[in-house]
């Protein structure tokens, strides 16, 4: 996709669409208002069968026409001028304005419902509580060691084990408390962030922590914290806690800015650990401890880059090996550690379980756009150069420029993401998993996710799910959650978390930082 007028905006708003009943109990409609030479709303998902009324309110006339000419208005007047179109048929229709290219729309067209009003389109599921009491919630999984334990990772620097029944345990599995840099508790990135098993965890007893500890003295002056990724190894005398003396640090990344961390790791089905590291901070990817080309694009730092290390190896001076298909291997001047690039934040990733065991990763976006990528090696991923399908301007980043680059600098083509909404949505996306567990059987192979929350004061978090395209974005709904009566939960969405049956539970707390012990775990299951 180049940066003219190949952008599709997917920018799904179930929750504020303007769709009434007319006349005919099975006959919806839908507005989109032509204003400041755009399309508001960019996007609608709808069921078939609905009318979709474009009214221009700009002076000047627009058109709505069809990216694959299956529809055209004539000149739309300004001031008020009125096009109708009925979408009868499920898919995607992307559309554009003739006069004014730059100009662009989506419509997603599900099938209908008849006698439904417009909330029951949605998908819905039931929140069952699992534990409680929890600061910050980042993350949960399990050991896939038989034992049904899950084990809680709180952003303050503890681990708690959970058992099958939701009994959590007083006493921690971890606590890195005093190691761990001063957390704001209004609101910090940084903190425990990621945890990971090593994938022959029941015989070695070997994990991998990945949290923000105090600048170490080699690093800038002036810069926030240092990252670490650890291992440790679990108590001989207690499988339900880590031996606090075991640790060895594996990788130090100093940061120039508190925010984008990246930090949930995994480790990969072919064995090596992946880990998701920021931009450094800031905003637009520019400025102190920033290249250039910023430090998404840069190939000489670790920041901004999807990472892939073999920890049961050792290289030189390094306490792990790289593994030899790196894209990057033997190039100098180049990290060899760097899997993929051009990442702002990607602090959540998750492989999916089944099929083609793809890399999923949630990408925190700036004002505008927020995404998800299914990551390749050697992918670049667009940032500071995109933000989403939509070129970025870091002197300008309230609008996506109408042109940019759609290559790096070595002339590989930039990827585009497989989701992507705005910010009429929420505010952050939060990543989660491809469902392959037995609950929700109308969500099998589909991707379950979140956006954090619509208000930085108050938490009101959005569960979302999207179906998988073979070509371009995947479709995106809203997912109502039972007996609330806007739908949301009400809470900020922080993580997600899987259990050995591949059943996700959701992270949120009630307070935007680190405070508090509000956080709470809930399972997904039908309504």
């Amino acid at each position: 996709m180049n940066g003219n007028c190949s952008i599709i905006f997917v920018m799904i708003v179930p929750l504020i669409l303007s769709i009434a009943s007319t006349t005919s109990a099975a006959q919806l409609q839908a507005t989109v208002e032509i204003t400041g030479f755009s399309f508001q709303p960019a996007s609608l998902m709808l069921p078939a069968g609905t009318d979709v009324i474009w009214i221009n309110r700009d002076p000047v006339a627009h058109t709505v026409a069809a990216d694959d000419g299956s529809f055209s208005s004539p000149e739309i007047e300004g001031n008020g001028g009125r096009f109708e179109r009925a979408f009868a048929k499920p898919g995607t229709y992307s559309y554009h304005c003739s006069i004014h290219p730059f100009m662009r729309g989506v419509i997603v067209v599900s099938e209908s419902q008849a006698g439904s009003d417009p909330a029951s389109v949605r998908p819905q599921v039931k929140l069952e509580p699992f534990a409680e009491g929890f600061t910050a919630p980042m993350e949960l999984i399990s050991t896939k060691d038989g034992t049904g334990r899950l084990f809680l990772v709180d952003q303050i620097g503890v681990i708690k084990v959970i058992e099958a029944n939701g009994t959590v345990h007083d006493r921690p599995f971890l606590d890195l408390r005093g190691r761990m840099v001063e957390l704001n508790t209004r609101y910090d990135e940084r903190g425990l962030l990621g945890l990971a098993f090593h994938p022959d965890f029941a015989k070695n007893g070997r994990l991998f922590v990945f949290y923000s500890a105090p600048l170490r003295p080699e690093a800038p002056a002036g810069w926030s914290c240092t990252n670490r990724l650890s291992e440790l190894s679990v108590s001989q005398e207690d499988p339900n806690m880590v031996n606090m003396t075991s640790e060895r640090i594996v990788l130090l990344v100093d940061k120039p800015q508190l925010n984008h961390n990246g930090g949930t790791i995994a480790f990969g089905p072919d064995g090596y650990l992946y880990i998701p590291l920021g931009d450094g901070g800031g905003a637009n990817d520019v400025g102190s401890g920033h290249a250039p080309e910023g430090n998404g694009q840069s190939t000489a730092t670790l920041l901004g880059k999807i990472l892939r290390i073999d920890v049961d190896g050792m290289e030189g001076n390094k306490a792990y090996g790289i593994p030899a298909d790196n894209p990057f291997v033997d190039r100098e001047g180049v990290r060899a550690e760097i899997y993929a690039l051009g990442f702002r934040n990607p602090w959540r990733i998750a492989f999916d379980s089944g099929g083609e065991e793809r890399l999923f990763v949630s990408d925190a976006g700036q004002n505008l756009w927020e995404e998800v990528d299914t990551v390749v090696k050697g992918g670049n991923y667009g940032w500071n150069i995109r933000e989403g399908t939509h070129c970025f301007d870091p002197k300008n980043p309230n609008r996506s420029p109408d042109s940019c680059p759609d290559k790096d600098a070595r002339g590989e083509q930039l990827i585009d993401p497989i989701i992507e909404y705005g910010h009429d949505l929420g505010s952050v996306v939060v990543g989660g998993y491809l469902y392959r567990g037995q609950a929700l059987a109308e969500m099998y192979g589909k991707y379950i996710f979140a956006d954090w929350s619509k208000s930085f004061s108050n938490g009101n978090g959005t569960l979302l799910v999207a179906t998988p395209s073979d070509r371009g974005l995947w479709s995106l709904e809203a997912i109502d959650i039972f007996g609330r009566p806007d739908g949301r939960l009400g809470l900020f969405i922080r993580s997600f978390g899987m259990d050995e049956q591949g059943e996700i539970y959701l992270l949120a707390s009630a307070e935007a930082g680190p405070a508090n012990s509000t956080g709470k775990i809930f399972k997904i299951l039908p309504a």
